[in-house]
């Protein structure tokens, strides 16, 4: 089964010679980084966004969660917003619905990540883009850092 969701990887990720660029910048970068705050992270640990959270946080990233409606998640305290949170932030992990990208990002470019990350389902953002890396900060969109680390990182580390 691995080889199968490998291939689909490769052939997925890696199909252009721009793809494979970006799978490779994006393979240092989830070296590099340490601190994830992740927009949207839910308490119910059936939600995706739960779930790649404490995929992260089992992978040794620390998790930063920001949800208004929670106190702690994954045993780290929830922050309402990024503004509040009182230390860097490495990355922030979009977890938003289509029609709140545009403030969550511009929420994100106040805080001076290394990467702004765009999960699967919030949608292509071209103009959101263009905002981000004018700044000088790396841009994902339509990945998912979970698949992404289990692909780039841990598979290599077994």
């Amino acid at each position: 089964m691995r080889s199968t969701f490998n291939n689909w990887y490769d052939r997925k990720m890696r199909a252009t010679p721009e793809q494979r660029r970006e799978t490779e910048a994006i393979a240092s970068l989830l070296r590099e980084i340490r601190t994830i705050a992740i927009v949207g992270i839910s308490r119910n640990r059936h939600k995706d966004s739960h779930y790649v959270g404490r995929y992260l946080q089992r992978a040794g990233y620390r998790i930063v969660p920001v949800n208004p409606g929670a106190e702690e998640i994954l045993g780290e305290t929830a922050w309402p917003d990024l503004a509040s949170i009182p230390f860097p932030v490495d990355a922030v992990d979009l977890f938003r619905p289509p029609a709140a990208i545009p403030a969550a990002v511009e929420e994100a470019l106040a805080v001076h990540p290394r990467v702004v990350w765009l999960q699967l389902g919030t949608g292509t953002h071209p103009e959101q883009k263009r905002i981000v890396e004018q700044a000088g900060i790396t841009f994902v969109q339509n990945r998912c850092m979970k698949v992404d680390h289990q692909f780039l990182i841990r598979q290599q580390e077994e």
